[in-house]
């Protein structure tokens, strides 16, 4: 058995300081190096917006960042401005061991559709192409660590447990966002969907 350890979206902008900063998203960056060396492949994932992305609130007159707006694939949280392609604030951590990935899949740069998975975007059709990278290397189980638990880390856990993938959320290195309960929402629906947490 081929076992990835998927790291999602461990990049500035979700750090202490950045524009959509997760609370001790800087925390799990050791522990998560430390874990490399122990699967037999490495994927990072980047989120990797334009500057007029559609989930940014910038763009959508009148409308906050946490506000819901409903897009042609659903509902939609408006964000602040965050991983704008080539910024700062999109690199990786600059303490993350980015020597270690087999592979960088950067999400969400089509403008008119945000991507939280690191298999589909938010229409939940459109891949990634992560699947079938995977599947072509006999990869079948996987554990995801990263930010955020209750987005980026729970869509991307939950669409690999309905390809089939056995799936791990290694909770203590992940954080959470938490927009009114979405944190305890996403752990629930983890469950539910098959995805063991740890």
């Amino acid at each position: 058995m081929t076992h990835a350890l998927i790291v999602i979206d461990v990049q500035n902008d979700f750090c202490p300081g950045g524009a959509l900063a997760v609370a001790e998203g800087d925390q799990i960056v050791a522990p998560i190096n430390a874990l490399m060396a122990e699967f037999d492949a490495v994927i990072l994932t980047q989120d990797w917006h334009p500057g007029d992305h559609s989930s940014f609130a910038s763009v959508h007159p009148g409308k906050v960042p946490m506000e819901l707006v409903d897009m042609p694939y659903g509902p939609q949280v408006l964000w602040p401005d965050h991983c704008v392609m080539g910024s700062e604030g999109a690199e990786f951590h600059p303490a993350l061991d980015t020597t270690r990935a087999d592979l960088i899949l950067r999400k969400g740069f089509r403008a008119a559709i945000d991507s939280y998975s690191a298999f589909f975007e938010n229409d939940h059709t459109t891949p990634t192409g992560l699947e079938g990278y995977l599947r072509s290397r006999g990869i079948n189980e996987l554990t995801l660590v990263g930010l955020a638990t209750d987005f980026c880390v729970n869509y991307s856990a939950v669409d690999a447990a309905k390809l089939g993938f056995r799936v791990t959320v290694a909770t203590g290195l992940c954080r959470g966002i938490d927009v009114e309960g979405s944190l305890q929402a996403a752990l629930n629906g983890m469950r539910v969907a098959g995805v063991t947490l740890a």
